[in-house]
C-alpha cells in the first residue's frame, strides 16, 4: 500500500491534519496496515491536493500556528476504492524476536528466556491496546479486524506458552531439536 493510499483511508474516517494521520498510521487503527513517515505524509499530501484527491483549509490556534486539516474529496473516494479493488501484495511480517530465536543455540538459555518474556509482554500491549481500542464512528471492518487481531494476538501468546521452553532448550543445546520440532 502507497502512502497515498493509506492517507486516503485515514481521510475516509474523517476530515485530519498531516500529524493526526500519521498518528493514526503509527498508533491508531491503521498502523497494521503500512509504515508512513511524516517525511512521506507531506509530500503525499500535497500531491493529493494538486491531484484534486483532496482538499486542504487552514484553521486559525490561539498562540499557535493555523494547522492545515485535510479532507477526501469525491474524486478521492473513487480513486481509494479503486486501489483496493487492485490485487493487493502479500502481507510482510517482520519480527525482531524471531531473528533472535534463529539464532537461539548460539545465545543461551537467559538471552531466549528474556526475548520470550519480551516477546509475550509486547504481545499482551498490543492485545490490550486492541481491547481498548473504541470503535470511533462505529465500523464493521473495523470490528472484524480487531477480532482478527485478538485471534492472533491469542495464537502468538499460546504458541509462545506451549513451545517457550523448546527455544530454550535449543538455546540450551539440549534434546533432540529436529523430532521435539516435528512434534
Amino acid at each position: 500500500m502507497s502512502v497515498r493510499t493509506l492517507c486516503l483511508a485515514i481521510l475516509t474516517f474523517g476530515d485530519a491534519t498531516g500529524y493526526e494521520i500519521r498518528k493514526e498510521s503509527t498508533e491508531g487503527r491503521f498502523s497494521y496496515f503500512d509504515d508512513a513517515s511524516f517525511g512521506s505524509i507531506y509530500p503525499a499530501l500535497a500531491r493529493l491536493e494538486a491531484d484534486g484527491m483532496v482538499t486542504v483549509r487552514e484553521e486559525q490556534q490561539q498562540g499557535k500556528p493555523a494547522r492545515k486539516v485535510y479532507s477526501i474529496t469525491e474524486a478521492g473516494r473513487d480513486e481509494f476504492l479503486a486501489s483496493l479493488c487492485e490485487p493487493q501484495a502479500a502481507d510482510t511480517f517482520k519480527s525482531p524476536f524471531l531473528l533472535i530465536a534463529l539464532y537461539a543455540k548460539d545465545l543461551g538459555p537467559d538471552v531466549i528466556r528474556r526475548a520470550l518474556d519480551r516477546r509475550k509482554e509486547q504481545v499482551l500491549a498490543e492485545l490490550k491496546m486492541l481491547e481498548d481500542c473504541g470503535d470511533e464512528p462505529p465500523h464493521p471492518g473495523s470490528n472484524w479486524i480487531r477480532d482478527y487481531g485478538r485471534a492472533y494476538m491469542t495464537f502468538t501468546l499460546a504458541y509462545l506458552d506451549k513451545h517457550g521452553e523448546h527455544l530454550i532448550r535449543i538455546a540450551s543445546g539440549e534434546g533432540d531439536v529436529q523430532q521435539e520440532a516435528a512434534e
